[in-house]
């Protein structure tokens, strides 16, 4: 059968180092980083005491104050995102066929503050059960999906995706065959993350997952380096309007790429790490060109999954070099973490628009932060080392690994009649 094609029509986020588009891509095009000491609580005695963190977010200029206790602040943050994503892409609501506009959102975790929260509560009381009604509505890792829908109507395919790391990019691609087999003309989608507190960051403490360079907090996150010594801890949300070409004709909307295809796969290696040679990166990005119908050369443009761990970062630049080929010295490639910090389940989505933008503007973000080549990583492959880079980006591939060995790459292309 020949599928529908789709397109995106509108962007909207809010993370470490912009609070909407404009701010995020005047970042990301002038490699600043968003790292600092940690605010939301006291972090003193932690390992790390540093993280990015979305800046200057006061949820009363967004919400009132008793929607606001109804919702965590992951879902808060999906609510901004995709408010200006809506906006963005100027739909007419009253004129939108509900019940073929889905929201599928993606998290890793979820409302964690929440449940730390109402758990710290019952510990310190007497034993008495005083848990809040909101408690697991506020919580559970869907309900951003079901907030989105009830906030605008929409009435078709509603569902989060969790799969750690990987999750807003398997949101994507299920959006995108939503549509593509016509079961939905409109998603929302992306997702959304705020695990910045004590139990998130004691959790990848102890599995020695993040960084602890306290002493040089502001460039920790230093993907590829040969002193990088592990993530730092993102925050925010990406929303992407997705929506079926000639749905998005007939109104005449603005169009800033096509979304082309997409691929999946299982490293079925470990708990935590990444398969060594590479293995389910490999496959995820093979599927993602087969199905987007190009070839290796046509992608120009990598945004790697480059969290800056000792163990990540290596097998992943193996994997572009197997699947490219000596393509792979042709690209550009970079790691837009090591500006934003890695948001777990929303970083598929701002890592997408990043690439969006990229082709938007023709020009490549950097991987900043960078000290010293690690001998491992194959010095001919163009990191796009601190600054960024013009160039033509006609296609941009996308890629995010998750624990429990999830792997997703999508797929954008700029958009031609």
């Amino acid at each position: 059968m020949k599928f529908r094609r789709v397109v995106v029509t509108g962007i909207g986020t809010i993370n470490p180092i912009g609070n909407n588009i404009q701010e995020y891509w005047d970042s990301l095009s002038n490699g600043k980083g968003g790292c600092d000491k940690i605010t939301h609580f006291d972090a003193s005695k932690f390992k790390t005491q540093f993280a990015c963190e979305v800046k200057n977010f006061d949820p009363k200029a967004h919400f009132d104050r008793k929607e606001a206790r109804k919702i965590d602040l992951y879902t808060q943050y999906a609510l901004v995102a995709v408010k200006e994503a809506i906006e963005d892409s100027k739909f007419d609501l009253e004129a939108l066929d509900m019940k073929k506009a889905g929201v599928i959102w993606g998290s890793g975790i979820g409302g964690i503050q929440t449940f730390l929260d109402e758990v710290k509560g019952f510990a310190n009381g007497d034993g008495t059960p005083r848990f809040s009604p909101f408690f697991i509505p506020k919580m559970i890792s869907d309900i951003a999906a079901g907030h989105i829908s009830m906030k605008y109507g929409f009435q078709g395919p509603n569902y989060g995706t969790v799969s750690a790391c990987a999750s807003s990019s398997h949101a994507l691609i299920d959006a995108l065959n939503y549509i593509r087999l016509g079961k939905a003309d409109v998603f929302i989608t992306g997702g959304s993350e705020a695990s910045i507190n004590e139990a998130g960051l004691g959790g990848f403490n102890s599995m020695q997952a993040l960084s602890t360079n306290n002493e040089e907090y502001k460039t920790a996150s230093r993907p590829f380096c040969k002193t990088r010594d592990g993530f730092v801890m993102g925050e925010g949300a990406g929303c992407l309007i997705l929506e079926e070409y000639e749905h998005a004709k007939a109104r005449g909307a603005k169009i800033y790429a096509e979304l082309a295809g997409g691929g999946m796969s299982a490293d079925a290696y470990h708990l935590t790490a990444t398969h060594p040679e590479g293995r389910g990166a490999i496959n995820s990005m093979s599927q993602a060109l087969q199905d987007a119908e190009l070839k290796a050369e046509d992608i120009d443009y990598v945004n790697v999954h480059g969290t800056s761990t000792p163990v990540g970062d290596i097998p992943e630049t193996k994997a572009v070099q197997t699947v490219f080929g000596e393509h792979a010295y042709d690209l550009n490639i970079s790691s837009t973490k090591s500006m934003t910090g890695h948001l777990l389940g929303a970083a598929g989505a701002i890592e997408a628009i990043a690439g969006i933008l990229a082709i938007k503007h023709q020009t490549v973000p950097p991987t900043i932060n960078h000290k010293e080549q690690d001998p491992e990583i194959d010095e001919r492959l163009n990191l796009t080392l601190h600054t960024a880079q013009k160039r033509e980006i006609r296609a941009v591939l996308s890629n995010t690994f998750g624990f429990g060995g999830h792997n997703a790459s999508v797929i954008f292309k700029s958009f031609t009649e």
